[in-house]
């Protein structure tokens, strides 16, 4: 979902047409392009195993817009237990899956927009109803990402996160 009205980035200048509403990790931070090759890794758009031993879901840390019915996102990844990621699995394709207890998971996506790091922030994770990706539960601490989920944030905070994400500073991307 996006703000057809766009905004004027902070980043660059310019005027861009659209305010995104959501981004998203394409894999974990512990993913390297080399383990592509290996038999015993997975990368897909929703899960992740790392040589058959650190598995991962694909969720979404949603974030309240304040003063408005909109909700920001960040799909990142969460490593979760092999029972859990197995028990997931198993699960992936069953109508009613919604009902199943929360996973407990590590958030494994680092965003840099953070301070501290957002690596192994503890989560929940609950599944949803079929083709909906699992809603990421922070622990809720003083994070500042924990605190925004508990909170919201601002359309101008919105913005501050798109000039970020669209101009990042070399201390700020990997």
């Amino acid at each position: 979902m996006t703000n057809n009205l766009g905004f004027a980035c902070s980043g660059c200048g310019s005027h861009h047409a659209e305010l995104p509403m959501n981004y998203s990790a394409v894999a974990p931070y512990v993913w390297e392009p080399s383990f592509a090759d290996s038999a015993d890794c997975l990368l897909s758009s929703d899960q992740c195993v790392i040589q058959a031993q650190h598995y991962f879901v694909k969720g979404l840390v949603e974030i309240p817009i304040i003063g408005s019915d909109e909700v920001f996102s960040w799909a990142a990844w969460v490593s979760l237990s092999r029972d859990n990621f197995s028990r997931s699995a198993d699960l992936w394709d069953t109508a009613g899956r919604e009902t199943e207890e929360p996973y407990f998971g590590w958030l494994s996506t680092d965003l840099f927009l953070y301070s501290p790091s957002t690596i192994n922030l503890k989560t929940r994770v609950h599944t949803r109803p079929i083709g909906q990706r699992p809603f990421i539960e922070l622990e809720p601490t003083d994070h500042p990402l924990a605190i925004e989920q508990r909170t919201g944030i601002t359309m101008e905070r919105v913005r501050a996160i798109a000039a970020a994400v669209l101009h990042p500073t070399d201390s700020e991307s990997k």
